[in-house]
């Protein structure tokens, strides 16, 4: 038994796991010569137990009321705006009726569809793009709804006040939920508001799946212990539920392995039924999103239907239609800053501004990268005495160090927050690069690698990506390698409109670079 794999102080429920593993062993085995297996992951347990113990952590009930009073005032301050912009005052009416009554009940409605479209969901609130989704999928709801009231009831309801106020409602709300995220996340960052989980499986695929829960605390799914389904004989159901219980866990991961098999994975659910328990399981199918996966039930099994990653058609139009406008605007509201670092380089010393290099861009074609020269005019030539220093642990594939004396003065500024790679949107509007993508490779670096990893050049090297968005130079070539695959494999344009947020984020903060 592994407790407390996320790297924090073993909790005194954590620190006696295999003692509790042990009586759960103890008590199923004596159960199950008294009572049918089935009967034995619930009645060999206590009454508390049986009745659900409220496992919903209280963060979760504080941030769902949290969302459910913003919703709510989103609503009222959107129909305040939609008001003053028709009428320049609050006091008049609505179709006839009061303000207050009606936007009241407005709000009331606001939340009660929002939770009808699930956006209260303690597994899609405070992750991902998904909450965002149905807060969006609520909007278009609440919007025929009005309608649909407005028509039957035949109010006189000014057109004006709808098309600004409920807009307005649906921004705020948006607003409002990324600023709860980022506050939940603050907490999750120093160990609170998360859920507690116990991983369950053998062996590496176990050890994998608590150390990627524990490597991601933003997720809010906090490993405090891991276990074997078996660990002796008796009900493996009633021991996941006990040693769950014992460490105070509302979840239970079940990871991907020959031991838990269908059998052991039915008695482990069922065994959760009525304890509050969440269950979660991790498929031997890993790094695919959820836009590309759909479940298939065939004669009672839910067969996964895996999607073939997009590489043409509209989504790629529009990526392309991104790119080529975005680099634009980026080069016309930049030219200042270029013209400002252009000048800084070239009054730093000796050598050309901008740095030229061949990369290899998609399907392998070459193309000559652009950069602001952040390195002396020798820094090729004294590569190869400084390759022995090499601490990026890939092998050889990439070149990294840390406290690189080649690189001047002015260009460690120019690096730490990225301004070295403001020439790239030229390259991007030239339609060899996009603005999103995987790192642009060295020929040499292509010679080495292993086969799946030339999926990298499917697509155009990015200026930003997903492993810069995940660590930038910090990551290892490995998680570099999954990023940039995950990546081609997953794209879709609202991932690419988070990477480039996300970008602007890390680039303000300067976190990453060398």
């Amino acid at each position: 038994m592994t407790a407390d794999l996320d790297g924090r102080p073993p909790t005194p429920a954590a620190a006696t796991a295999d003692d509790a593993g042990a009586a759960a062993d103890a008590g199923a085995a004596s159960a199950a010569a008294a009572a049918p297996a089935w009967r034995t992951a619930v009645t060999g347990l206590p009454a508390a137990a049986r009745r659900g113990l409220a496992r919903r952590p209280g963060w979760v009930t504080s941030y769902t009321a949290a969302l459910v009073g913003l919703d709510a005032v989103a609503l009222l301050l959107g129909a305040v705006a939609g008001h003053l912009s028709r009428f320049a005052r609050i006091d008049g009416t609505v179709g006839g009726l009061g303000f207050l009554p009606v936007t009241g009940l407005a709000a009331l409605g606001w939340v009660l569809v929002l939770a009808a479209s699930r956006a209260y969901e303690s597994r899609c609130t405070g992750l991902g793009s998904e909450e965002y989704r149905r807060v969006g999928n609520a909007a278009a709801r609440f919007t025929a709804l009005v309608a649909m009231v407005v028509y039957l009831l035949h109010l006189d309801v000014a057109r004006g006040l709808v098309v600004v106020a409920l807009p307005s409602a649906v921004l705020l709300s948006i607003v409002f939920r990324f600023t709860a995220r980022k506050v939940l996340h603050h907490a999750r960052g120093r160990g609170l508001a998360s859920h507690r989980v116990l991983v369950v499986g053998c062996g590496e695929s176990r050890d994998q799946l608590a150390q990627r829960l524990s490597a991601s605390p933003y997720c809010g799914l906090a490993v405090v212990g891991t276990c074997d389904p078996q660990p002796a004989p008796g009900d493996p159901a009633a021991h996941v539920r006990a040693l769950a219980e014992r460490l105070n866990a509302d979840t239970v991961a079940v990871a991907h392995s020959a031991q838990v098999g269908p059998e052991v994975l039915r008695r482990i659910a069922w065994s959760l039924e009525g304890s509050g328990i969440g269950l979660l399981v991790a498929p031997a199918l890993t790094d695919i999103a959820g836009p590309r996966i759909n479940i298939r039930p065939v004669s009672g099994l839910p067969l996964l239907q895996i999607a073939e990653p997009e590489f043409s058609g509209a989504g790629r139009v529009v990526k392309g239609a991104m790119d080529a406008l975005g680099s634009l605007v980026l080069l016309l509201l930049l030219s200042p800053v270029l013209l400002g670092v252009a000048v800084a380089v070239r009054l730093s010393g000796p050598g050309p501004v901008l740095f030229r290099q061949t990369r290899i861009g998609r399907d392998g074609e070459p193309f000559t990268i652009l950069k602001f020269r952040t390195m002396h005019t020798d820094a090729e030539d004294r590569l190869a005495e400084l390759q022995a220093q090499n601490d990026h642990g890939d092998g050889g594939v990439l070149f990294k160090l840390r406290d690189d004396p080649r690189i001047t003065r002015i260009g460690n500024h120019l690096r730490r927050y990225s301004l070295d790679e403001l020439p790239q949107l030229l390259n991007v509007v030239l339609g060899q690069m996009s603005l999103v993508g995987p790192r642009p490779p060295l020929p040499s670096e292509v010679e080495r690698y292993e086969q799946h990893v030339h999926r990298r050049l499917l697509v155009k090297p990015g200026l930003t990506g997903l492993w810069q968005v995940s660590g930038r130079s910090d990551l290892d070539w490995a998680e570099t390698v999954r990023l940039d695959l995950y990546y081609v494999e997953n794209w879709a344009v609202s991932l690419d409109v988070e990477i480039l947020w996300k970008t602007l984020r890390a680039v303000l903060r300067g976190s990453g670079a060398r």
